[in-house]
C-alpha cells in the first residue's frame, strides 16, 4: 500500500510539472504522427504493388462470377463490396497487422463469415479499419478540438486516449452487432424454409434439389437464409458431398436452430430414415420451441413493466391524486396556526 501511495504521489508531481506535461504531449504527438506515416506508407506500398492489384482484380472477378451464378443473392454481393471501395484502401493497411497465428486468423475469419462478410480480404479490411479508427479520430481531436477549445494538456491527452480506445474496440463491436442481426434474420426465416422443404421432399425432390428450390422461393422474403441455402446448392453441384456441405452450413451460420437441423438431417442420412418425416418432426419441434420462447417473453412483461410503473407512473399519480388534499390540509393548518 505504501508503494502505491508513493507511486501516486510521484505521478501527481509529474502531472503538476509543466515540463513533464509538455514532454509527454510531444511524445504522444510524435507517436501519433509516426503511426499515421506508417499507415500511409503501408497504404502506398499496398496500392503500388502490381501483383497485389492483379490478385485483387482476380478475386473481385471471381466473386462477381459467383454472385452471378448464385442468381444475384444479396449477401454474396455484400462480400464482394468489402473488397472494393474502402476495402481497396483498408486492405493494404491491415495486411501487415494480421497476426501470424493461424488460430487467431481462423477465429476472426469465422466471425466474419458468420456476420456475412465472406470476401477473401475481409480479415485485412477488418484490421485496416481498426488501425484507421484508432489513429485518425485521435489525430483529428488533437488537431481540431484541442486548439479550438483550449483544453488543458492532461485533459486533451485523456480525450485522445479515450477516442483511440473507442476506435480500437468499435470494429469488433460492429462485427458482433452484425452477427447478432444476421442470426436473428436467419432464425426468423427458418420456419418458412422448413415448411417449404417438407413440401418439396414429400413431392419427390431430393435434399439438394429441395434446398435449391427453397432458396429461390425465399430470395425476396428472407434473402440471408436464401443466400446460405443457395451456397449449399452450389457446393453440392460442385462435387461436395451432402454431409460436408451441411457441416459447412452449420459452421458458417453459427445459429443454434440450424445446428439442430443439420444434426437431425445427418442422423437421418446415417440411419436411412425418411428425410421428409424427419423434417416434419423437426419443424413441429421448432414451432413448439418458438411458442415456448414467446410465452416466456410474455411472462416477463409484467416484471419488466413493474419498474416503469413504480418510477414513472406512480409518482405522477400520487401528485395528481394526493396533491389537492395535501394543499388543502396545509392551508387549513396554516389558518389554525394563525
Amino acid at each position: 500500500m505504501e508503494r502505491i501511495n508513493q507511486w501516486m504521489a510521484w505521478l501527481d508531481e509529474q502531472v503538476a510539472n509543466p515540463v513533464m506535461i509538455e514532454l509527454g504531449f510531444a511524445t504522444l504527438m510524435g507517436l501519433a504522427i509516426f503511426a499515421l506515416l506508417m499507415a500511409l506508407v503501408l497504404l502506398i506500398i499496398g496500392l503500388s504493388d502490381p501483383l497485389r492489384r492483379r490478385l485483387r482484380g482476380l478475386e473481385t472477378h471471381a466473386e462477381a462470377m459467383t454472385a452471378a451464378n448464385a442468381g444475384g443473392a444479396g449477401t454474396s454481393g455484400s462480400g464482394a463490396v468489402a473488397s472494393g471501395g474502402l476495402g481497396q484502401w483498408l486492405g493494404p493497411m491491415g495486411e501487415k497487422l494480421v497476426p501470424s497465428e493461424e488460430e487467431k486468423q481462423h477465429k476472426l475469419a469465422q466471425r466474419l463469415r458468420r456476420a456475412g462478410k465472406r470476401a477473401p480480404g475481409a480479415v485485412n479490411v477488418f484490421y485496416g479499419a481498426r488501425l484507421a479508427l484508432t489513429v485518425l479520430p485521435a489525430l483529428v481531436v488533437m488537431a481540431v478540438l484541442v486548439p479550438l477549445t483550449r483544453l488543458p494538456i492532461s485533459t486533451a491527452l485523456l480525450v485522445m486516449m479515450a477516442v483511440a480506445i473507442v476506435g480500437y474496440v468499435l470494429p469488433s463491436f460492429w462485427l458482433d452487432q452484425q452477427f447478432a442481426k444476421r442470426t436473428r434474420l436467419l432464425r426468423r426465416g427458418l420456419p418458412d424454409a422448413l415448411d417449404l422443404l417438407v413440401v418439396c421432399t414429400e413431392a419427390g425432390l431430393g435434399l439438394a434439389a429441395g434446398i435449391q428450390r427453397v432458396s429461390h422461393e425465399l430470395a425476396v422474403s428472407h434473402p440471408e437464409l436464401s443466400d446460405e441455402l443457395n451456397l449449399f446448392g452450389l457446393q453440392t453441384r460442385a462435387g461436395m458431398d451432402h454431409r460436408s456441405a451441411l457441416r459447412d452450413l452449420e459452421e458458417r451460420t453459427g445459429v443454434e436452430d440450424i445446428r439442430g437441423l443439420v444434426t437431425t438431417l445427418l442422423q437421418s442420412m446415417r440411419f436411412g430414415t425418411s428425410i421428409a418425416a424427419t423434417l416434419r418432426i423437426y419443424a413441429s419441434e421448432l414451432r413448439d420451441k418458438r411458442t415456448q420462447e414467446a410465452e416466456e417473453k410474455a411472462a416477463k412483461v409484467s416484471t419488466k413493466m413493474l419498474f416503469p410503473l413504480i418510477f414513472c407512473v406512480f409518482p405522477s399519480f400520487f401528485v395528481v391524486a394526493l396533491g389537492p388534499p395535501l394543499l388543502g390540509a396545509m392551508e387549513a393548518l396554516a389558518r389554525a396556526g394563525h
